[in-house]
């Protein structure tokens, strides 16, 4: 056992150990270094727990589980319990009462908010994920039934694990009714709750099961399956929640442990791209996050190589965003822009090998590094959040909190007992963020938050799964768990808002305006039910709205009714987010995408140019080359974001983009932003360039050549790329 100096405990098979380190083989199967000065307690047993010869028989990853579950049968007192964050102020082995009654006095709030609890045990158990209803109901994962072979003390409930909806009939903040709207063995740990109206989607093991009560009596009428065959069954890092985007689709993700999706039937999803939806490298691996219509038809994969991105969720312009999980020890958890098509850099895209296998040019930093950020092909981080143990996430689009939160990511970190968000500036053509506290678990380190929503008033539903520690896969209290409302001090008491009035074109267009998602997404269903009648008072709302994301959300409603003059309207809009939108439209509206991002190939916004050249992946026509180029022409040599954009466009096209650019640009392509772009390319003109580059040493700082050489891993193996390696070779010798 290993015990670092941040509160983390790691078990597995001593590899090695010298003066400046230790490796350790984890449960996991993950090899894992600590250095030294990081180790605050280590314990080695001498002493074998296993028959001689069993290796023999067992697998590798076999003999580690087993090492791990004779390791709790034999330390009963430690069953179930992984540290994280945890030190001496909190015992491992003394779990001491928590009456709910003070659960607030152990958390600290940021000024101007304040905590009151809207639910907790024996009402709910260890909730693993929520959702709010447009009623103002709060949906919730209750798990009790998590990975018992790891954690073999804690009890088993036969009947299965339960989703419940938890009320306020008072408006005094607090739930007082508690219905089981299902319970199964079926959804044993699910990890993710969406509520739709009368459709309820849950992701529980190997599943994705939609409900649908038509009656409203919160009792399932039907039951369906949407996808199956997910791997990660009873793990962390498998299938997740799914969200509603502003364009009526689902989002949802899934973990490294996922591998693959089929269909209700059993078949292997093929999407939208012709691909097949599985982490076959090609070039799908690892996490991945995906986009389908409601009845899990035509899904699309928009971006891979997570290692576990927990949740996505979708603002009102369309921008995908995610936390991510690194190896654990690392310090290099993450905060995304999830730019589609994007390749996010857990294992390397040539061989699907992990951060610590040596490559030319790799980062001296280990956070860095852990993502391959030095290579070509792959999306830059927006945060790096340190060590932790990232879950749910929202973007707070409502106005009942100070107005700093407004428009900025919230998430949920349990491993530091936190609810932080993520204050974000525009980065070129993608963001950059800082790290504000919401919520602490300053005097109650048990305090476990894993998600959070926003309710139809604008507070905020934070599920706390409330254990002593986090991680490892281990649960240390089945019988604790608990709901937070976040508000304004003159709010907390009471829990009211206007509810929905949809049977009208003007109480639709009102709650599309709502802080809440899922009663955005029932707002937009009716537009489109009501049809081409609710188009010129949209129009008029988009006119007349001074909200940016108002705006946008009328838009999205606009473009199922008449695309065109969405995209036409969005375009001619003051704010680039809404600009973005009518990209966003395009791509999914059956229009000549090339002439509409030809369109904004000047704009201002480097964030607009980007979603134009986002726009021509996979457009292979001499005009989307000629397109492209002209974006390629604004590249400043900096910006990292917009690159990887232009990267994304040319893929399946370099050929025609590079010899476009290189006729456009002439002898002036041998200029920093040039050479920027021949790195990223993989034309068959490009390792010809990069020796060109790397032969005059004098316009490459010294620092930059590894750089050039990794961009060599990357070209497909032809006569061109041995040349130009030779041409290397021999000016090298000179």
């Amino acid at each position: 056992m290993l015990l670092t100096v941040d509160g983390l405990v790691l078990n597995g098979l001593l590899v090695n150990q010298n003066e400046d380190e230790i490796t350790l083989k984890t449960s996991e199967g993950v090899v894992r270094k600590v250095a030294r000065d990081d180790v605050e307690i280590f314990n080695q047993s001498t002493t074998s727990l296993m028959p001689e010869n069993l290796h023999q028989l067992m697998s590798v990853q076999e003999l580690l589980d087993l090492v791990d579950y004779l390791m709790l049968l034999k330390n009963k007192e430690q069953a179930g319990f992984h540290v994280y964050g945890d030190k001496a102020s909190e015992s491992a082995t003394t779990i001491d009462p928590r009456d709910p009654s003070s659960a607030t006095d152990g958390v600290d709030l940021a000024d101007g908010l304040t905590a009151t609890l809207f639910s907790g045990e024996p009402d709910l158990y260890s909730p693993s994920n929520i959702d709010v209803d447009h009623l103002g109901r709060v949906w919730v994962c209750e798990v009790v039934n998590y990975r018992h072979f790891r954690n073999p003390y804690n009890p088993v409930r036969d009947e299965g694990d339960r989703i419940l909806v938890l009320e306020d009939t008072n408006a005094d903040g607090k739930a007082d009714k508690k219905t089981v709207f299902y319970q199964g063995t079926d959804i044993n740990s699910p990890h993710g709750i969406c509520v739709l109206g009368e459709r309820v989607i849950v992701s529980a093991g190997d599943r994705v099961i939609s409900f649908v009560d038509q009656d409203g009596d919160l009792k399932p009428d039907a039951k369906d399956l949407l996808f199956t065959g997910i791997g990660g069954v009873d793990h962390d890092h498998g299938i997740h929640a799914f969200v509603p985007g502003p364009d009526g689709k689902l989002y949802f993700n899934f973990g490294n442990e996922g591998h693959q999706l089929k269909d209700a039937a059993g078949n292997i999803v093929v999407d939208q791209s012709g691909r097949e939806v599985r982490d076959h490298g090609k070039p799908y691996q690892q996490g991945m996050v995906f986009r389908c219509d409601v009845d899990g038809t035509n899904v699309e994969t928009l971006a891979w190589n997570f290692r576990n991105n927990w949740e996505v969720c979708v603002d009102s312009f369309g921008t995908m965003w995610q936390s991510d999980n690194d190896d654990d020890g690392n310090r290099a958890t993450r905060i995304n822009y999830v730019m589609p098509y994007g390749n996010y850099g857990y294992r390397s895209e040539l061989d699907q090998s992990t951060w610590s296998v040596p490559r030319t040019g790799m980062h001296s930093d280990v956070s860095l590094r852990h993502w391959h950020l030095n290579d070509p092909g792959v999306i830059p981080n927006v945060v790096q959040t340190g060590a932790g143990s990232p879950t749910g996430i929202m973007t707070y689009e409502g106005e009942l909190l100070p107005k700093r939160y407004h428009g900025q990511l919230l998430h949920c970190d349990p491993g530091p007992n936190s609810v932080r968000a993520y204050m974000l500036q525009n980065d070129g053509a993608g963001y950059a963020g800082t790290t504000q506290p919401v919520m602490t678990g300053s005097r109650d380190r048990w305090f476990r938050p894993v998600d959070v929503c926003a309710a139809p008033d604008g507070s905020l539903m934070v599920a706390d799964w409330y254990d002593p520690g986090v991680g490892g896969h281990r649960m240390g209290d089945t019988e604790r768990g608990r709901i937070f409302r976040v508000a304004p001090a003159g709010h907390a008491e009471t829990y009211q808002f206007v509810a929905a009035e949809l049977s009208t074109v003007q109480g639709a267009i009102r709650a599309l305006q709502s802080p809440n998602v899922s009663t955005r997404f029932l707002a937009l269903q009716r537009l489109k039910t009501i049809g081409q009648s609710a188009a010129s008072s949209l129009e008029q709302f988009i006119a007349e709205s001074k909200r940016p994301r108002y705006r946008a959300r009328a838009l999205w409603a606009l473009a199922a009714l008449s695309s065109g003059r969405a995209i036409e309207l969005a375009g001619e809009d003051s704010d680039p987010r809404v600009r973005c939108v009518t990209l966003r439209i395009a791509s999914q509206s059956g229009v000549n995408v090339v002439e509409v991002a030809a369109r904004f190939v000047e704009d201002s916004s480097p964030q607009v140019r980007r979603e134009a050249a986002l726009l021509l992946h996979g457009e292979k026509s001499e005009a989307a080359a000629k397109v492209w180029s002209r974006l390629a022409g604004q590249h400043d040599g900096e910006d990292r974001w917009y690159l990887e954009a232009l990267g994304i466009a040319a893929s399946g096209n370099w050929d025609a983009c590079l010899d476009q650019w290189l006729s456009d640009v002439g002898d002036d392509w041998d200029s920093r932003s040039g050479r920027d772009i021949v790195w990223r390319s993989r034309g068959s003109a490009t390792p010809d360039l990069l020796s060109k580059i790397l032969i005059r040493t004098s316009s490459v700082e010294a620092d930059q050549v590894t750089r050039y050489l990794r961009a060599f891993d990357f070209q497909t193996p032809s006569p061109q790329k041995q040349a130009a390696l030779r041409s290397i070779a021999v000016g090298a010798a000179k």
